[in-house]
């Protein structure tokens, strides 16, 4: 009874003087019904199951704390890439900076106009992906972010698309908080890759729904960063249809709190749906979290979850992963590696891997190590001329490696090796 009536007060406080955003009347009924979810939920307390890890209550506290802006001489991520720009500010769409919306393949608009609208495709997609992955474990965080959201994009693939849409958040108010919600839908047979790069704001909620139609393909890189005392929490929720393909990778540096979800429901048959990850933390203030949660709901499908972390001075990782095979879904490959590479003792990796099956004729495995650079290696290395720094950094880019071996695109894959290399060189 005390916890209930303290998370109560709790989401009371975060939820006073709040009030839902007007749209036309489909976007305030999915609204308010995302409302109801979160005080029936109530939101998360480090006594929760899923955030016995991590503590939300920055995450959830009625202000955002200040965070200072982060600058650097680094050229923008993914610069040399053919690609369509679409700028955010401190959360708020940023016309002006922003490429021409339309492309060929795909149409693009901005959230706000799409739930002023009285008929669009949004309504059938926006918070319906959020409220199926409700179960078994509640994302309150979510719920109020499709309640609260007033901006994003709404992205719908028709055929192939030429060139990656890229999503840049910048972060400019050291008090910004912004909410964020963006809906993809990839149409039978159409294919899309899904940019993401910047900090973008002191206290970030960003929410991405995604369906993929049969044969479809949807891929997804994003660099998280790179302001120091950022606070994020992010959900990816997909539904994924027949002989599709869903790949999402994730870069991380720096930050203070950091918390990436995916919810991922495999509904067609030979269905592929990868999720990998990287991070580098430096700093007993860094803390990271993965949250995995796939569903093998169709027969022949592959999965895959590959998490590396690489932490120093006291930086925290966590990943909790699970794959769930339902009833029927048989001939199910799931895979799901996590890792930590701890340059110190006073790193720490807490890792909750899960397997639950309902099938017979699977093959599904999960391993979790956590270790220290290898001496033998590191040894060879100086002993064929190699300095001491230089030979950290080349390993600890090769225990990243299977990660970024997620990404197919060894244009965008390259560009993001070559951040990871600076930043293990400023930090060496």
């Amino acid at each position: 009874m005390a916890l209930a009536k303290m998370k109560a007060d709790a989401t009371e406080a975060r939820l006073s003087g709040l009030s839902l955003p007007d749209g036309a009347a489909w976007a305030n009924a999915a609204r308010a019904e995302a409302m109801d979810r979160v005080r029936r939920m109530g939101l998360p307390t480090k006594r929760d199951e899923y955030w016995k890890y991590t503590d939300p209550t920055t995450l959830t506290a009625p202000d955002a704390a200040e965070a200072a802006l982060f600058h650097n001489d680094e050229g923008p991520l993914f610069g040399a890439v053919d690609r369509l720009k679409i700028v955010f500010v401190d959360g708020v769409f940023d016309a002006d900076a922003s490429d021409d919306l339309a492309g060929e393949g795909v149409e693009i608009a901005r959230l706000a106009d799409a739930m002023a609208a009285d008929i669009h495709w949004a309504k059938d997609l926006y918070g319906v992906l959020e409220a199926r992955g409700q179960q078994p474990v509640e994302r309150p965080l979510a719920a109020l972010n499709t309640a609260m959201a007033t901006d994003g994009v709404v992205i719908r693939a028709t055929g192939k698309v030429g060139k990656p849409i890229n999503l840049i958040y910048l972060h400019k108010d050291v008090s910004s908080d912004a909410v964020l919600h963006n809906l993809v839908k990839v149409e039978a047979g159409a294919e899309v890759t899904l940019l993401e790069t910047g900090p973008a704001a002191a206290r970030f909620s960003k929410q991405l729904e995604v369906e993929v139609a049969d044969g479809g393909a949807f891929h997804h890189v994003r660099a998280q960063g790179r302001d120091h005392e950022r606070r994020a929490v992010t959900h990816c929720f997909a539904r994924i249809g027949a002989a599709s393909t869903f790949k999402s990778f994730t870069l991380t540096f720096n930050g203070v709190l950091t918390r990436n979800e995916c919810v991922l429901e495999i509904v067609g048959d030979e269905a592929i749906a990868h999720v990998a990850g990287a991070c580098v933390g430096d700093g007993g203030d860094f803390h990271h979290d993965d949250t995995v949660f796939i569903t093998h709901d169709a027969v022949n499908c592959e999965s895959r979850q590959v998490f590396k972390k690489v932490l120093r001075n006291g930086a925290t990782g966590v990943f909790q992963g699970k794959i769930l095979v339902k009833e029927g879904a048989q001939k199910t490959d799931g895979y799901q590696i996590s890792q930590s590479l701890l340059l110190d003792e006073d790193s720490q990796f807490l890792a909750k891997p899960e397997l639950e099956i309902y099938a017979d004729d699977v093959a599904c495995s999960h391993g979790s190590t956590s270790g220290a650079i290898d001496d033998d290696a590191l040894f060879y290395l100086r002993s064929r001329g190699v300095h001491p720094d230089e030979a950290r950094t080349l390993l600890t880019l090769a225990f990243l490696a299977e990660a970024l071996e997620e990404i197919d695109n060894e244009v965008l894959a390259d560009d993001l090796r070559d951040r990871l290399e600076g930043w293990l060189a400023r930090h060496s």
